[in-house]
């Protein structure tokens, strides 16, 4: 197959996947009425960001895959992609943030496991995921905060 088929498929499995279930599971009212610490960003903010590390996620995958499909790094690649994409509806869907702490603590947990294991065989791929275990770890302390601030 194609391999720049095959980053395509990639790009439009997370970005299209994470779009849709941002749209699905948009903050609305409930949200809006949480109490949030002085570090929450603007909502607009959340929009462009998670655009970005959806490609960046998309093309480390991509890399891995093409790589090492059956390995261990490509397995927690997926298992990343699965809790990130559980984590909206959780938390703004289903409106439990403390749930979704869990979550998103298991996302952080898998996406430093995905960058050990992928510096083993591609650095590239690793360093893709550094803005975005940077960005799971502000969110990972913006779910804490805004759990204990409205509990």
């Amino acid at each position: 197959m194609n391999r720049h088929l095959v980053l395509l498929g990639f790009i439009a499995l997370v970005l299209g996947g994470g779009t849709l279930i941002g749209y699905l599971a948009m903050p609305g009212e409930w949200y809006a009425g949480l109490q949030k610490p002085f570090f929450n960003p603007p909502n607009w903010i959340f929009g462009p960001v998670w655009s970005v590390l959806y490609v960046l996620v998309a093309v480390a995958g991509w890399r891995i895959w093409d790589l090492a499909p059956d390995g261990p790094a490509m397995r927690v690649w997926v298992a990343q992609l699965v809790l990130n994409f559980l984590w909206s509806p959780i938390f703004f869907g289903l409106k439990l943030p403390g749930l979704a702490l869990v979550v998103i603590a298991g996302l952080l947990a898998a996406i430093v496991a995905f960058i050990s294991l992928a510096r083993q065989i591609d650095r590239p791929a690793a360093w893709l995921f550094s803005p975005y275990a940077a960005w799971v770890a502000f969110a990972t302390l913006l779910n804490f905060s805004i759990w204990w601030l409205n509990r």
